[in-house]
Formats: structure tokens, C-alpha cells, sequence
């Protein structure tokens, strides 16, 4: 069986990240790298053992897939010259700058037979994979993301940058359309949004309240999701989830799991129970990119498609524009 042949546009501090992670997945072969700037581009080829291609068509034609982690601004050419060979594309998020780009860049990929996988990467953090037992239904949601500055990524507002993760997240927990949508925000070191809120409201009742902040003096990377008979929590820096959740007296309880307590009597007697789900040791951004090579060797659908990125994207946008609205610059 031979090998799948990727390679890397952009090869910055994430798209070098790619690099090595490709040289690490079975059944792949980083064939070679691009990026804009020759003199970084060749440094990372030489450290990984593939060729730098100066001419970006000439890697697009020797390769089988291709990972874009360039500048947000440069995903839609770059993404439509790879799909425009035919060749199958995995792409950063955000997908694109604007929905209307990925809307265009989802039709082109179906026209050519072409799989799209946007990086929304914690849809595949341990944490995330362990809650897979569970059925999630969330009718309240809240979800912190708060990041220390880095000037790295202040090219978008915070909404684009860090956000966006938990739009995402939550789209895939509450599968129902978004029916309103409140947000504020503010800039604050940076010309574009770095804290910002969002409410949004489901048609199936769920709301969910989230923050994202580049200005905090700590990290945090949390969501709680509160449903029927069950309080999920997350943490995604640490990796791990815990769930608290109703269950009937007789059921069976799985192993670890800890009882907290009774409700009710008789035959609606029901136990309080503290569950924290297993958790693999999984590299997520290597998972992810092997999954996105698995998918180039079977053709089956990624779990983050282009159409996943675009639905993100429509949200992240609502947001912004909510938050255009009123925004106000510190000075």
C-alpha cells in the first residue's frame, strides 16, 4: 500500500507544527513544503528531510492532499488553486474570511470530487473523544476561552482567533439552528476585537453564553453543558471531563464511578452519580491530520468537513457584525 503524499502550505509556527506531525502519521509522507517566505521555508524543509518547493502549482501536482496553515487572509486562493487540481485540501480555521468565501470554496470541492477538513482541532481533544459513551443534549451551555496576549494571530478579532473553537463545539453538541444572537466586545490592545461575548439562542430552547478573551492574565480553556439529568463539565487544557448525571436505582454503574447521592422514593428513587470518562493519551493536532489522511486513502467523509467550517464561520460572522455594531476601542 503506498503512502499518501501531503504537503504544507505555510510552514509558520503551526504549519511547521503539520510538518512534523505528517513525518509521524503511518501511512503518510510529507512530500514537501511551500511558504511565501523562501529562507523560512527551506530552514523547515531541511529540518524534516522533504523538499521546499519554491513554485506552490508544482507542489499541488505531486502530492495527494494538501494542509493549508497560511494567514487566514490567503485561504481562499490558496485553498481554490488546491481543489482546482483536484487534490484533497485540509485547512486551518478559520476556513475562510468570510462564509461567502467558504460557501464558494464547498460547492468548487464538490465539483471536483474534493474532501475539505477544517481545523477545528478540539473537536479532538482527549477530553472531547472521552465523552463519546454519552449522549450530549445540552439545553444551557457556558463556555470560557481565555488566552494570555501573543501578538501571533491579532491579524483577526478574538471572535476568529479563539472563539470559533466553541462555536464550532457547540453547533456539533446542539444540532439546532441559531434563532437570535446577542454579543458585545471591545479592543483593547490590538485594532480588532480582543474580548468579546456572545449569546446565542437555539430554536430547540439551548442557549449558550460565550467568552473569549486574548487579554487575560490567566489561562482558561472551559465549558459547562447543563441537560436534562446531567451536568457535563470540560476542560480542555487539562484534557479531562466529569459528568454528574441522574440515573435509575437498579441501573448498573460503570466503573469509577462514584454515588453522591439519592432523589426521590420508591419506584422514581433515582442516584446522584460521579462519573470522570476515561481518557487516551491522543496528540490532536497528529489525530487530526492522520484522519484527514485516512480520509484521502478511503474517500470516507472527514468529521469536520468544509461545510462544518462554513457553519462556524456564518456564526462567528453574526457575532462580529452584533459586535460592530457597538463595539468601542480603548485607547
Amino acid at each position: 500500500m503506498n503512502d499518501i503524499r501531503i504537503g504544507v502550505v505555510g510552514v509558520g509556527h503551526l504549519g511547521s507544527l503539520h510538518a512534523k506531525m505528517i513525518r509521524e502519521i503511518s501511512g503518510a509522507q510529507l512530500a514537501g513544503v511551500h511558504d511565501r517566505d523562501s529562507e523560512r521555508g527551506r530552514a523547515i524543509s531541511a529540518e524534516y528531510g522533504t523538499r521546499f518547493y519554491e513554485d506552490l502549482e508544482a507542489l499541488i501536482n505531486d502530492v495527494d492532499g494538501i494542509t493549508v496553515a497560511t494567514t487566514t487572509s490567503s485561504h481562499f486562493e490558496v485553498a481554490s488553486r488546491v481543489i482546482a487540481r483536484g487534490k484533497h485540501l485540509f485547512i486551518e480555521k478559520p476556513i475562510t474570511e468570510t462564509s461567502a468565501q467558504a460557501g464558494i470554496l464547498c460547492d468548487r470541492a464538490r465539483e471536483n470530487n474534493v474532501l475539505i477538513q477544517v481545523g477545528h482541532i478540539e473537536r479532538f481533544n482527549p477530553a472531547i473523544l472521552a465523552l463519546d459513551p454519552y449522549e450530549i443534549r445540552p439545553l444551557f451551555v457556558e463556555s470560557h476561552r481565555l488566552a494570555q496576549f501573543n501578538p501571533r494571530g491579532t491579524d483577526v478579532a478574538v471572535v476568529l482567533d479563539l472563539m470559533i473553537h466553541d462555536i464550532d463545539l457547540i453547533l456539533s453538541f446542539v444540532r439546532s439552528p441559531v434563532k437570535a444572537v446577542e454579543a458585545n466586545g471591545v479592543a483593547v490592545v490590538s485594532e480588532s476585537v480582543d474580548i468579546a461575548n456572545a449569546r446565542l439562542q437555539f430554536e430547540n430552547g439551548c442557549v449558550a453564553n460565550v467568552t473569549a478573551s486574548r487579554i487575560s492574565q490567566r489561562k482558561m480553556r472551559k465549558m459547562r453543558l447543563f441537560q436534562p439529568n446531567a451536568y457535563i463539565s470540560i476542560d480542555f487544557s487539562e484534557g479531562v471531563s466529569e459528568v454528574f448525571r441522574l440515573v435509575g436505582e437498579h441501573e448498573p454503574e460503570a466503573k469509577g464511578t462514584l454515588m453522591l447521592g439519592e432523589l426521590g422514593s420508591g419506584s422514581r428513587k433515582r442516584k446522584i452519580v460521579y462519573e470522570q470518562p476515561e481518557v487516551k493519551e491522543v496528540n490532536a493536532l497528529k489525530h487530526e491530520l492522520g484522519l484527514f489522511v485516512e480520509s484521502v486513502r478511503t474517500g470516507k467523509a472527514p468529521i469536520v468537513g468544509g461545510e462544518d467550517g462554513k457553519h462556524a464561520l456564518e456564526i462567528a460572522g453574526v457575532i462580529m457584525d452584533k459586535i460592530g455594531q457597538q463595539v468601542i476601542p480603548m485607547l
